[in-house]
This record gives structure tokens, sequence and C-alpha cells, in this order.
């Protein structure tokens, strides 16, 4: 890899923006795709379709062979509410191999005897959240039922572009919180963001399933094709 390509695609690296090399198997020749740049890229269909995958693999574009090296940031997932969802919703998604964190001022719900080897900071969120470096490769998730504490979570993770953010509550609880947010300044685009009721419709009703029903919806926001997301939805 040219020196040149290499130290723009550390820059993205460090800035967590994914990027993608593309290499031409015949000659060894190769370019840098930053995701800034792809939906201009004549080969947008292909590289978007590669980057939403997370994997790299070859293609085949105008009888050229292609190898397309696919650079994406770790997925985070921030859980606000160290509660029973949680508990399930926490390995459920390191297995899966996001980098997770519980918050949770709540001492008492927020205790590594039931999050073990998960990551826990048991503040309110204006502490919690701004060193964590929430961005747009983060899903987020409020579920204390709590609004001091999801309330002004889920106006943080408006602030950073999150790629998911849901919330727990019925469709009467989710009306009251969409009438708080406007009250502290959340826009209607931001309001629309809210994946509530959380998670796919599977007719969920322990914690473990409801665990399973945000995650495959989180799954669904990051994997699927802006149409394919409508449907899952």
């Amino acid at each position: 890899m040219k020196l040149e390509i290499l130290k723009e695609l550390n820059a993205e690296r460090v800035a967590r923006r994914p990027a993608i090399v593309i290499t031409d198997t015949a000659n060894g020749e190769q370019r840098l795709v930053k995701a800034s740049d792809i939906a201009a890229d004549p080969m947008r269909a292909e590289l978007a379709k590669q980057l939403r995958m997370g994997k790299s693999g070859n293609v085949e574009v105008g009888g050229k062979k292609l190898f397309l090296n696919v650079y994406a940031p770790t997925a985070k997932l921030v859980i606000i509410g160290a509660v029973h969802i949680s508990q399930a919703l926490a390995p459920m998604a390191r297995a899966l191999d996001y980098d997770v964190t519980v918050v949770d001022p709540r001492t008492a719900f927020a205790s590594p005897e039931r999050f073990p080897d998960v990551p826990l900071i048991a503040e309110w969120p204006d502490v919690a959240l701004p060193p964590l470096n929430v961005d747009h490769y983060t899903a987020f998730v409020a579920v204390t039922h709590d609004p001091k504490i999801d309330d002004p979570a889920l106006l943080h993770a408006f602030a950073r572009d999150c790629f998911y953010i849901g919330a727990l509550g019925s469709r009467k609880t989710h009306a009251k919180r969409v009438e708080r947010l406007r009250a502290q300044g959340a826009s209607e685009a931001d309001i629309a963001r809210i994946h509530a009721p959380i998670g796919l419709d599977i007719g969920a009703v322990s914690p473990s399933e409801i665990a399973v029903s945000i995650m495959a919806e989180i799954t669904a926001q990051l994997r699927l094709p802006p149409k394919e997301k409508e449907q899952a939805a």
C-alpha cells in the first residue's frame, strides 16, 4: 500500500470513519474511498453493499476483478439503564462484537454482580456520556423508564448522530416522552429517529425476548439497505 493511501486510511480510522481500499488484482493498483465519497463514486452500489456487510471481498466491475478491503469502526452499544432487559442485551451484543457500555446512576442496579465483564458507569448521563465518544457507529438504547435519566441521554444521542436510537415504553409512554423532548429543544427529525416501542414486533414478552427484538432491530438498521429497513420496521 502506498504511503499516501496508508496515511489517509489511518486518519479515517482514528476518526472512526469507514473507508474502503480498492485493489485491482490484475495490476495491484489501489485507491482509497472514504465513506463520505461513496455516494459520488462510480462503484457506489458495490461499495455501499460491502460497507453495510462490514466485510472485505472480491467483486467484478467492468470486466475488472477487484478486492474491496473494508475498514469499518467497531460498532458500539450504549445502554442507558442497568435493568433486566439490559442483563440479557449486553452479553448478546458482545457476542456480536459490539463494544458495550451500561450507564445508570442507580448503583443498586449498576453493579458488577449483575453485569459481569461489562463496563459500567454509575453516573448521570451528563457526566457519563461525553467521555464515551458516542458517534454514528453507536447504537443507543434507553430503557430506564425514568425521564430524568432517559431524556438527557436521548438528547445526547440526537446530537451525536447515532445510527440507532431506541427507547423502551408503550405508545402512550412515548407520546409523553415526545412532548418532553420537544420542550427541551428536540426537532421533529430527531424525534422521528427514535425506535419506540423499541425492538422488532415479534411478540416479545420476557426480558430476554425483548433483548432479542432490540438486537434484531439494531442489526437491521446497521446492515439493511434503506428500503429494506423500512420494511423491517
